[in-house]
């Protein structure tokens, strides 16, 4: 019997968390659009894509998944850590974006989806991370937007 896709698609990423990780943080660094990572260290960079690769079933089977994304970002202290480097907030939210597309470019070379029974399969679980992946970008600009009104600054660079 073969396992649900979405279970393919967490273990995935669990098992090559780091793997993928590393192809995300390749893409940031090198993308005209989130310039400021460059002068940061890579470990840094990579602690929250690991971090949310890791926790992607977690997150994906969970009963309140907004709830466990705002976990996983508070646990990893990513959007205080961003902020308090000048991230610009387009920056990190493309980042984010650039963190969804790679599990997707990573599944596929993996050739996880290959019979035509998986296309339903994959069009809920697609639409589940992006909605996991949504979730994390509304919370990471709600709380950068609140530390800019505490702090009185604003990286909108």
């Amino acid at each position: 019997m073969r396992r649900p896709l979405a279970d393919r698609l967490i273990d995935l990423c669990i098992r090559n968390a780091d793997q993928i990780a590393e192809h995300w943080y390749q893409a940031l660094v090198s993308n005209s659009r989130t310039h400021a990572y460059k002068s940061m260290a890579k470990e840094t960079c990579l602690r929250l894509a690991t971090s949310m690769y890791k926790n992607l079933g977690k997150m994906y089977l969970s009963d309140n998944p907004y709830q466990e994304v705002e976990q996983n970002l508070d646990v990893t202290g990513f959007v205080e850590d961003q902020f308090a480097r000048g991230i610009p907030l387009k920056e990190i939210v493309y980042a984010l974006i650039l963190m969804r597309r790679e599990i997707w470019f990573h599944s596929e070379q993996q050739s996880l989806f290959n019979v035509p029974e998986d296309m339903y399969e994959l069009v809920i679980s697609v639409n589940r991370v992006l909605l996991l992946f949504d979730y994390a970008t509304y919370i990471v600009v709600a709380k950068y937007q609140e530390m800019s009104t505490k702090f009185g600054k604003m990286n909108t660079k």
